[in-house]
């Protein structure tokens, strides 16, 4: 009884970038939880390795090939989402992309570019997650944030614009969305031992400096994604809306 308020039975859910590191992660998760979990990203051939991965472990997933920057494509998406199950109870932006350089080396195109993928992207597929969640006035939304939305450093000047404002559209929405019964949450992710990150990992200088810098004195792992976000798309959570929940081994906490 003390683990009912966080099952996810019945739920149907999608998952952006759902094919690798932390998105994979999000999807185990919410699949542990009871979701049935539709997993979307471009690569095809990982989208379906992630879905026969939940399969194996006893989830129920579906593979959804979708490059989140392509309008006609995630309108497709939801038409079929709509058609094949009639509801969306919780929606995972998790797709992202990032650009490390300063701002001598990015111009406004570059800004665009990351801007449709970090930022224009969730606000679209919330959109159209909201219509079929309306319905039935209920829905969970959680935008994968970063730390970076709330502090900075340099040589990475455009992930940082863009993923603070993807906590300030997770406010707006939060206030937009509220009395259709569906609430609107970010996790804002520290430093995670994924793949992109592979070579930073390797780099024993950095694990010292993570060692000094947080709390916790490590790596996250990305497993340790997934109980955050299934709390946010669960009934335990149905009085947090409008919050970032910072899932960085304490770095934002640490001085």
């Amino acid at each position: 009884m003390a683990t009912l308020p966080f099952s996810l039975e019945g739920r149907v859910a999608l998952v952006t970038g759902g094919a690798q590191g932390l998105g994979q992660a999000i999807a185990a998760g919410l699949a542990q939880a009871g979701a049935h979990v539709i997993v979307a990203a471009r690569n095809a051939e990982r989208v379906h390795a992630a879905v026969a991965a939940l399969a194996a472990d006893g989830g129920r997933a579906e593979p959804l090939v979708l490059d989140v920057t392509d309008a006609a494509a995630v309108d497709a998406a939801f038409a079929h989402i709509d058609a094949t199950h009639g509801r969306l109870d919780i929606l995972v932006n998790n797709a992202g992309a990032r650009n490390r350089s300063n701002m001598a080396h990015l111009n406004a195109a570059d800004l665009r570019e990351m801007l449709e993928t970090n930022l224009v992207a969730p606000y679209a597929l919330c959109r159209h997650a909201a219509q079929l969640m309306r319905r039935g006035r209920y829905g969970r939304i959680v935008n994968v944030s970063s730390i970076a939305g709330q502090v900075a450093r340099a040589n990475d000047v455009l992930y940082p614009a863009t993923k603070g404002g993807l906590d300030a559209l997770t406010r707006a929405m939060a206030a937009d969305l509220g009395r259709d019964g569906v609430t609107v949450n970010a996790v804002a992710p520290g430093y995670f031992a994924t793949e992109p990150n592979q070579p930073m990992v390797d780099d024993a200088g950095v694990a010292e400096w993570l060692r000094q810098r947080t709390a916790l004195g490590r790596w996250g792992q990305p497993e340790e994604i997934a109980g955050a976000v299934v709390f946010l798309a669960s009934g335990a959570a149905s009085y947090v809306t409008g919050h970032v929940l910072a899932v960085d081994g304490g770095y934002l906490a640490h001085f």
